[in-house]
């Protein structure tokens, strides 16, 4: 709160007037069905870094935001605040998630069959004056035929570390919306941290380790997209309680590892599960994710996105923009003080200057 401004009171509700045209007014204006609709990876990025799944919500928030994603996330995130919460949900169960679109990069006939799905990786990048809605074909491979993780597959021969380490543990994750931000953090605090984050920022991180700041060579071992079912846990009944299904992203980086004194060399693991359909903020939060993990394999840590504090207290995009778009705002005390302090400063050094002349 800036007390020393007065008198903007009539400025500011002008503002917001302008603010609440969203444009000349010579076009119909949008719905939010149709940005839920028609803008589902828009939708899905406010989802996933606002911490909240509500298309409907998120579609709203673009709107009122004029499609700026940072102020949309950052106004989902205020909305969540005021929900009350009545419970946790059990793990997402991803092994069989029924995927609408499931790829890997390492094994060409991996079994359940490859399936393109919805993506952009095929298309021209040319701009079309309209678009259309072509035929779909029936597809080679039946939706309902088991498609076990490629990452299980290298499991059985040992060749990539295991998913869970032989006498883990699960422990309850903490809530980085409830708890304050301590290092060094639990990987599943990081994940959580990764998947709110901005992802522009992961992205650049994640293509930083691949041109030499990381020493990692990644494969994608699997990317899915699809719906999976939720579950509620609901003690007083005695077993879980399904609420719904969410569209989420899932994927598994593979990741070279030489070894050391103790551990054989073998593939290690990257994973990113995000919100709705995101599979560019999956990858980025995957090769981020293996990156973070140079001190269980005994890796020098010497860039930046192997630097837990750097990564994490950076990537929440609301704080970063908080802090940078604050310098838009009156400072002129603080403005008026540094002034006054440079002018004695150059005053000091003329007469300084003076006397080494004389």
């Amino acid at each position: 709160m800036y007390v020393a401004v007065k008198g903007g009171e009539k400025a500011i509700a002008s503002a917001h007037a302008l603010l609440a045209k969203r444009g000349a007014g010579s076009t119909e204006r949008i719905d939010h069905g149709q940005v839920a609709d028609q803008l589902g990876v828009l939708v899905s990025r406010v989802m996933s870094e606002g911490s909240l799944y509500d298309p409907e919500l998120a579609a709203k928030a673009i709107l009122q935001a004029q499609g700026d994603v940072l102020e949309a996330v950052t106004l989902l995130r205020s909305y969540r605040t005021t929900l009350p919460r009545f419970g946790t949900t059990e793990p997402l169960d991803t092994a069989g998630l029924p995927s609408e679109r499931r790829v890997s990069a390492t094994v060409k006939d991996v079994p359940g069959g490859q399936q393109l799905g919805a993506t952009f990786d095929y298309t021209h990048r040319l701009l079309a004056d309209e678009l259309t809605t072509p035929e779909i074909p029936d597809p080679d491979v039946a939706v309902d035929e088991p498609m076990p993780r490629v990452t299980d597959l290298l499991g059985h021969g040992a060749l990539i570390e295991p998913d869970r380490p032989e006498g883990w543990a699960d422990p309850d994750p903490g809530d980085l919306t409830r708890e304050p931000t301590t290092f060094p953090m639990t990987r599943a605090e990081r994940l959580q941290a990764l998947a709110r984050g901005d992802e522009g920022f992961l992205l650049s991180l994640g293509y930083s380790t691949q041109r030499g700041f990381g020493n990692t060579h990644p494969f994608v071992g699997e990317v899915r997209v699809g719906e999976v079912e939720v579950l509620f846990d609901a003690p007083e009944i005695g077993h879980d309680v399904p609420i719904g299904r969410i569209e989420v992203t899932e994927c598994q980086m593979v990741n070279q590892f030489v070894g050391s004194s103790d551990r054989p060399p073998q593939f290690t693991r990257g994973y990113g599960l995000v919100f709705g359909r995101a599979e560019r903020k999956a990858m980025s939060m995957s090769l981020v994710d293996r990156a973070l993990r140079s001190d269980e394999f005994g890796e020098r840590r010497v860039s930046p996105a192997q630097d837990e504090e750097f990564v994490i207290a950076h990537s929440d995009n609301v704080q970063a923009t908080g802090f940078v778009e604050h310098l838009k705002l009156p400072h002129y005390v603080d403005f008026q003080a540094e002034l006054g302090l440079i002018r004695r400063l150059n005053a000091e050094f003329a007469e300084r200057e003076e006397a080494r002349d004389e």
